[in-house]
């Protein structure tokens, strides 16, 4: 980082560059940005301009995905008896009469010439320009551009093992090559007004705000099939486009308008009050409900601040405080609530291409909205403990969700409001400072944080209880093998919906199942499924401590998590639905019931992959204590920094994840391999 410059001119510019190096071999991720920071001040005038561009490229590995591997038997060979790389590792036939299958060896793949990269780059020019008009007013207005450029090649030549099938008039279809591209840009500007005035005991604070913004983004992709051989990886050498294939892309405009304002008032320092109003309109929303409006008040009470408790050495500082307010969010496609068309790209007639219906509009779709109600108090003892606890309720109307529509339509959703949601619970925090030395510059401080949260659906359409419905029937036709989100009022949004089990049956080896009615039976039935269990933990957090000693510093953090009800889906993907034709559990072969009178944990396991919908048999009792982060590092502050023409120097070690205890094991690392990212800081420096 450089800086420079007079009083009135003041420059600052940096640069940084990192390449990581990913776990699966040949990949890696390289990340170059600058930017330079400007400001000028003449009178009561001050501009500044922040200019930052950022490079990214990333690589994935020409070995394929960690999950090939995984699932591949231990007994295979890449290499054949004379020590060349195999491309097929062997073959597995269920039954006498059924097609054999073929396993293929990942490794042959990295020997070809492919290609699997992406690149974006960003730029991000923001212009402020500042007008203290008095002691009391300032006038701050700004305009900001971002734009995002991005492309992605993948090529996989013809000898590669996805196209190890393509015989007879598909041989000369092998190889594939994908091209991708985008770009977004944002445009916004906004004026706000600051006002400040002290009137003996009384202070007040006015802000008042307009803001305007634009967004566009678009992306392009085809995908092209058959070339010559392994070393022509050019898009034009390919023979065809993909078979039936069409260029995909997509396009989005969103524009919104907003007007903001916001009084902050004391007195004495003691008694605070705090008003703010937000009207907002947005093109995403229908015709009818543009403009949301949201609005939010607080009250606070500074009590050490009070002639009973000025001067206490015990209560340093004390403060209630409450507040209710309403939100909104509008995180879903610009074009929900539009009647938009589409073309037929596959068939004409008479030369002349027909359009269709894609989506259905709703001129009433609204803002979804929350409001909060929260009571809390801070607080601060023998110049030592800090501390904050909160109570918070939370409603949500306007629940904004897809909304299935029946095939008759035509349509398979479109988004609706539906239904209320609540949440509440406490949080909390703690901060100990144990031990402090300011003039030595050595402290040593422990900190710890704990939530609760509790959610339940109060109000539900009868278009949530068809989704309900739709899903039952699909567990009854088809594998369910995660349990689905239902919608109940009363019930949990994380409720975990699953029918219950009374283990495997001893005889048959078949799970015996409880039914609504107290019977038992062997078949799964959607209707039986109940409210197994919630995701959310009962308390959640975090704590660590934080330390420096003559220049040495060590911090950690430990993340937690105490009662969460989970469903284990490792026992499933693993162990019951599990092809046999591939890599599997132990527990296949250990706790799985063969013969009668067994006591197993899981049913029999068959040639064919089972069946296994969701069931509270999977359903277990989850804590966990993960160290979330190790920072430890080596501060030269106390070293002649200045004749190396050096402000500060650090050198320092940073390690996440660095170890998990959990009272459910759980399967990470078979997809990809699970990353406990390291860093060493040669250098930090500041010219």
């Amino acid at each position: 980082m450089l800086e420079g410059g007079s009083p009135s001119l003041r420059y600052v510019v940096d640069f940084s560059y990192n390449n990581n190096i990913g776990v699966m071999k040949g990949s890696n991720r390289q990340n170059t940005g600058g930017s330079v920071n400007l400001s000028y001040r003449s009178g009561k005038f001050n501009f500044r301009n922040i200019l930052s561009v950022n490079f990214n490229k990333s690589n994935n590995s020409p070995y394929g995905s960690f999950s090939e591997y995984t699932s591949l038997n231990p007994y295979f060979s890449p290499y054949d008896e004379y020590g060349n790389m195999k491309k097929i590792l062997g073959n597995y036939t269920a039954t006498p009469s059924s097609s054999p299958f073929y396993y293929y060896n990942p490794l042959y793949n990295a020997t070809l010439n492919t290609k699997n990269f992406s690149k974006y780059n960003e730029i991000t020019e923001n212009f402020y320009a500042e007008w203290q008009a008095t002691s009391a007013l300032r006038l701050t207005a700004r305009v900001g551009f971002t734009y995002n450029g991005n492309n992605a090649e993948i090529f996989l030549p013809g000898d590669h093992t996805q196209f190890a099938t393509w015989t007879g008039e598909n041989y000369f279809k092998r190889g594939s090559y994908y091209m991708s591209d985008g770009e977004s840009s944002s445009l916004s500007t906004d004026v706000i007004a600051n006002y400040t005035k002290m009137f003996g005991k009384h202070q007040l604070l006015l802000n008042a705000g307009w803001n305007l913004a634009s967004f566009d983004s678009q992306t392009h992709g085809m995908t092209a099939w058959g070339f010559l051989n392994n070393r022509v990886d050019f898009i034009t050498f390919a023979k065809q486009y993909e078979e039936n294939g069409v260029p995909s892309g997509s396009e989005s405009i969103r524009h919104e308008v907003g007007i903001v304002s916001f009084a902050n008032y004391s007195y004495d320092n003691r008694y605070l009050a705090d008003l703010s109003y937000r009207t907002n309109a947005s093109s995403v929303f229908g015709a009818n409900n543009r403009w949301g409006n949201f609005w939010s008040f607080g009250l606070g009470w500074n009590i050490h601040n009070e002639s009973f408790l000025k001067n206490n050495k015990t209560i340093n500082q004390w403060k209630l405080r409450a507040s209710l307010g309403s939100t909104g969010s509008q995180n879903f496609s610009p074009y929900q609530a539009m009647a938009t068309y589409s073309f037929f790209t596959q068939s004409t007639y008479d030369n002349i291409a027909g359009a269709f219906l894609k989506a259905l509009a709703n001129n009433d779709l609204k803002w979804q909205e929350k409001f909060d109600y929260n009571v809390g108090t801070d607080f601060r003892l023998f110049n030592r403990i800090n501390g904050r606890f909160d109570y918070y309720i939370s409603n949500t109307n306007n629940l904004l969700i897809d909304f299935s529509l029946p095939p008759s339509t035509g349509f398979a959703s479109y988004k609706e409001n539906l239904g209320k949601v609540q949440n509440r619970g406490f949080e909390g925090s703690l901060n100990y400072v144990v031990y402090n030395k300011p003039q030595a510059q050595s402290y040593f401080a422990l900190f710890g944080n704990f939530a609760t949260n509790k959610n339940k659906l109060l109000t539900i359409s009868d278009a949530l209880k068809q989704i309900n419905k739709e899903q039952d029937e699909l567990g009854q036709s088809e594998t369910l093998y995660l349990p689905k989100i239902r919608y109940e009022e009363g019930k949990s949004v994380n409720a975990i919906w699953a029918v219950p089990s009374l283990g495997i049956d001893p005889i048959t080896g078949r799970e015996v199942f409880l039914k609504k009615d107290g019977s038992q039976t062997y078949v799964w039935n959607a209707d039986d499924q109940i409210a197994v269990g919630v995701t959310d933990p009962k308390l959640r957090g975090n704590f660590g401590f934080n330390m420096e000693y003559k220049g040495w510093g060590l911090s950690t953090s430990f993340r937690y998590t105490l009662g969460e009800d989970y469903y284990n889906s490792t026992l499933i993907s693993r162990v019951e639905n599990v092809n046999v034709a591939y890599n599997v559990d132990t527990r296949v072969l250990n706790d799985t019931w063969l013969n009668p009178g067994d006591q197993a944990v899981f049913k029999r396991i068959t040639a064919s992959p089972t069946k296994t919908n969701p069931t509270s048999r999977f359903l277990q009792k989850k804590s966990d204590l993960t160290l979330s982060s190790i920072n430890a590092y080596y501060d030269f502050k106390w070293k002649n920094l200045a004749k190396y023409h050096l402000k500060n120097l650090k050198v320092g070690f940073y390690m996440s994840e660095a170890f998990v205890l959990s009272t459910v094991k759980t399967e990470r690392g078979t997809d990809y391999p699970f990353v406990k990212n390291v860093f060493f800081h040669p250098f930090k420096s500041t010219f």
